[in-house]
Parts: structure tokens; sequence; C-alpha cells
């Protein structure tokens, strides 16, 4: 697919998505097909570039030229002259950005829900919260209208509403990713942070946007042993907590981590249990102590003046938040930095012993209705594994771990700074099922189109496109959301080649998959182009008999288009 194409179906995807609470602000679609535009003709330059057709949105707390910047605040927008830099960076690697996304306002929440531009919505359960604060760029995600996002992460934003989405969340060693151009929340300890369905694919963008000479991340790793990079698990000892220090979780989280451990062993990982005491102390700090000044000095004096938006533009739990954090002392900062430096220590001795540690990312999923009646308590307790990674100076990556009674559960590892590159790889093995099983789509689940979710949010990964044989009719058939039917036909019969996907699902992803399907849909076996045979999305024959034959149009996107 071209970029202009991915662009298009992007657009699409999102006008036909019923989320309008993900985005703050959308690029003209005119501006973003000339963007995409020019990201094909570079390629067709012979230019290389890694992120070329990738459509991406950007957390609306970064600054993109050509769109306002809220931070979720509409009293706060001002428009940015230039990129921030990890913008900059993903344009020049073939990125096409669509939009500015919905946040837990001024990155002050894990929730998702704390925003005048409304709720986002989980992409699974719109019952439930998606996380945050980066609540719209992970949906986004998930549900496939683009294909990359940025976030931030101070105290968890770029990992637990990655983990309540089914998707990989990367929070790099912090200084590696330039913070020019993002409002802060924790100035010294925020981090740029990235979205995507794979690791591959958000590997290749953090990759892309780190910066060639970020030279206080080097000077603060540069006497500490760097782990290697990414080795495999046999060889990996991972920290597991003591049972009691997991604390209260979700209904069947424990037994799903504990699954996840059992795992890892048997991948060859040496499990060792280890005290998360000094973690969690450090946790403590960072919003029940003096670290928490710092959040008012980002924007705690905007809105001291503008109390009288309190309710209205500006979110009163984080109106709350941010004017009580100018409370502590100087005084109260130097003692909490002195305990800070002491759990420091005992955190690595804990890193002499293990390479990572391995918690699940979130204690909990909770519905939005439960948050706003129990805004602050709820969203303290999501932190609990989080809180301690920038304090802490960490890398680390949520990934995808199974799910529970039909939701994402989501691990996490965590490392000290500089170890990126090993907790890839760490994730990478102990994430393999085997390599996965393809399967042909023509229809509803493409790229950008209304159910596509259904394969990122079982583990689906674009393989690229395909056609199949000249064996096929395709029709439109009655049903909500609108999807085609693929019937195979004689050979006399008029048979012709449709355009479509091939994906690659987990096989439990199948499975999933496969046990929801609704009549007429089927799964069989797909003649390609080339003469392999696939599995796909096939109809049963009965289910045509009246249905619209849309084989001229050549596939299901041309067809969606032209109406």
């Amino acid at each position: 697919m071209t970029a202009v194409e991915r662009a298009a179906a992007a657009l699409d995807a999102i006008a036909s998505s019923g989320r309008p609470e993900i985005w703050i602000s959308l690029a003209d679609p005119d501006t973003l097909l000339a963007q995409a535009a020019a990201v094909d003709a570079r390629v067709a330059a012979g230019e290389e570039l890694p992120l070329a057709g990738s459509v991406v949105a950007v957390k609306d707390n970064i600054d993109v030229a050509g769109l306002p910047t809220t931070a979720g605040c509409p009293a706060y927008a001002y428009d940015p002259a230039e990129d921030a830099e990890a913008v900059a960076r993903l344009r020049a690697a073939g990125a096409v950005l669509i939009g500015k996304t919905n946040l837990d306002q001024f990155a002050t929440g894990l929730v998702g829900t704390r925003s005048p531009y409304g709720a986002v919505r989980n992409a699974w359960d719109p019952s439930r919260v998606s996380g945050g604060s980066s609540s719209g760029s992970a949906v986004a995600v998930a549900l496939g209208l683009v294909d990359l996002a940025l976030g931030t992460d101070t105290a968890g934003s770029g990992r637990v509403p990655a983990a309540l989405n089914g998707i990989v969340g990367i929070k790099p060693t912090r200084g590696l990713v330039s913070t020019a151009g993002v409002v802060p929340a924790c100035r010294s300890l925020d981090c740029v942070t990235v979205f995507a369905r794979s690791l591959d694919a958000a590997r290749t963008a953090v990759r892309a946007i780190t910066g060639d000479d970020q030279e206080i991340a080097a000077r603060r790793i540069r006497d500490r042993a760097l782990r290697p990079a990414a080795r495999p698990a046999r060889q990996v000892r991972l920290g597991v907590p003591f049972p009691e220090q997991l604390g209260e979780l979700e209904p069947g989280w424990r037994e799903a981590y504990d699954a996840l451990v059992t795992r890892c062993r048997a991948a060859g990982a040496e499990v060792v249990p280890v005290d998360l005491d000094p973690f969690l102390e450090a946790a403590g700090l960072l919003y029940d102590g003096a670290f928490v000044a710092e959040r008012f000095a980002a924007v705690g004096p905007f809105i001291a003046r503008h109390r009288d938006l309190v309710g209205e533009e500006i979110d009163p739990t984080v109106a709350a938040i941010v004017l009580a954090s100018g409370e502590p002392t100087a005084a109260d900062l130097f003692d909490d930095l002195a305990r800070l430096e002491f759990l420091a220590v005992a955190a690595e001795r804990t890193f002499a012993d293990v390479d990572a540690l391995l918690t699940p990312t979130t204690t909990r999923h909770p519905t939005i209705e439960a948050v706003r009646a129990d805004p602050v308590a709820i969203n303290a307790a999501m932190g609990r594994f989080t809180n301690y990674a920038n304090l802490l100076d960490m890398a680390s990556i949520a990934f995808p771990a199974g799910t529970v009674s039909g939701l994402p559960f989501g691990a996490m590892l965590t490392a000290p700074a500089g170890a990126d590159d090993l907790l890839a790889g760490i994730v990478a093995e102990i994430s393999r099922d085997g390599d996965g099983v393809e399967l042909v789509v023509v229809g509803a689940h493409l790229s950008g189109m209304p159910l596509n979710h259904e394969l990122t949010a079982r583990g689906g990964v674009l393989v690229g496109p395909v056609r199949t044989g000249p064996i096929y009719r395709l029709y439109a058939l009655a049903t909500t959301p609108a999807k085609p039917g693929l019937v195979r036909v004689r050979g006399d019969a008029g048979g012709a080649s449709v355009v479509g996907e091939l994906w690659r699902l987990p096989v439990a992803g199948l499975g999933h998959l496969v046990a929801g399907l609704p009549r007429p849909m089927t799964i069989g076996s797909v003649e390609l182009e080339d003469g392999r045979v696939v599995p796909g999305f096939l109809c049963e024959p009965a289910a045509v008999a009246d249905a619209e034959d849309i084989t001229a149009w050549g596939g299901w996107r041309s067809w969606v288009a032209a109406r």
C-alpha cells in the first residue's frame, strides 16, 4: 500500500469508527494526502524510509506544526511554530501525521477520563477506561486507525494504556528521545513513548526518533555497565515480586501473571524472586512526596490564573492535584531526594542478580463509571508497577500477555537505563507463539476498515497486500457494519482476482477470532494469485443469492470508496 492509499484508508476508518473522543484535532485531508504523496515521491526517488506509509497519531501535549497544542485544555491552546523533535524525526523517516489525540489533561492521570474533550473509551470494551494519560494515542493504535502513535510517560502514561488496550508501549531510557516541544508534566522525568501493535513496529519507531547526540542520557549511563543487546530468554534472569507484593489485582490477572512466569521458565529464563519494596517505596514518592512540585512548576501557575474555568475547560480533579502540588517545601524535596538516593542503591543491588523485573503493567481495569465515582483512589492504585521507573531512571516495555474474561492482560519488563535493546529481546522471546498463522482478509477487516481492530486486538500483524487467484466472486452483504462475501466459483463461472491483505495472527488469537465469527462468514482455504493456499475469510454461498455482485470493482476498498 502506498502512503497515499494508507492515508486515505485511515481517513475512511476514522470517519466510520464512531470514536470522536480519540481526537482533539485532525489534519486537513488535502494536507494529509499531500504529505503522503511527498513520502511516495521520496520512496520513488530511492530514499530508504523506515516508516514510509505509516500513519501516525500524536498525543496533544507534543507539538505538531500546523495543528494546535492543547495539552487537553482548550484555554491553554497555542499554535507551535515547528514540530517537536520527535515528530520531526518521524516525518524524516517517512511517517504521515494524521492528528492530535486526547489525553488526561496536562498528562495528569492513568485513566483517560480527565478531559473536557470526553473520556476515551477502551478499544475492547467501551464501558471501561482506556488508561491514560496517553489515552487517545493507545486506542487509535489498538483500533487500527493508525499504525503508530506517540505518547508521553511520567508515571506510566505510555504503558498503562498499552496494557489495557492490548498493544505494545515502549518507554525508552530517559533522554534517548528528546522532549523538546513537549508540554512538561514533570520536566526532569518525562519521556516520549511509542505505541504500536507489534514489538517490531514499535522498535522501528523508537529507533527513528532516538537522537544521535543525546549527551545527557549518555553521561548518565556511561559509568553503568550496560546490559548487552538482545539475548535469548534462556540466558536471562528475570526478577519477579514475592506473591504478597503483587497487591490486589483484577480478578484473573494473578493467574494470568503466574501463567506468564511459567512460560518464561519454559522459554529457558531463570526466574528469581526479588524484594519489590524499594521500588514500591520509590513509586510512592512520586505523588505522595515533594516531587509533585515539578508538576506545579509546569502548569500550576496557569491553572491558578484560570480558576474560573475549573469544571468547564479545566478538569476539577486535575486542578485539585496540580494546585496541591505547590505545597511541598524545598526542605521536603531535599528529604525526598535523600530517600530516593537510598532506594536507588537498593534497586541497583537487585539488578546485580537479575537482568529485568517482570510484573503486571497495572493492577486493574475499571469501568468509566467506577472512575467517575472514585477518580483519585482508583487512579493511584493503577500506577503501582509503573510509578517508580522514571524516578529510578529505568527503561520499560509494556506488552500483551494474553486475555482474561475477554479483555487484555498486559505485562511489563523494566530494567536500568540503557537496557532498552535487552528488554526488547526478552519480550520478543517470551512473546513468541511459533510463527503464527496467516489469514487472508478481503473486506471489513482490511487495514483502516471498521473490523480491523478484531485482528489487531488479537495480536494480528499486517504482512502485506495480496490478490486471490482468478476463481472468486465478491458480493456486498446486507450486514452491519457492511462487509463483503467472497465465494469461490467454478472455472467456467467467470471468476476474478480480488484484492486483499495477508495478516499473521498468534494461534490463540486466530482461535478466539474464529470462535466469535458470525454467520454467514466462514474461514476456509483461499487460493492466492501466486498459487499459495492460505486460510481466509469466505462466505456461505446461500448468503449471496440476493446480494449485489461487486466483483468488477476488484476489491472491497475500491467499492467502498466509490460509494
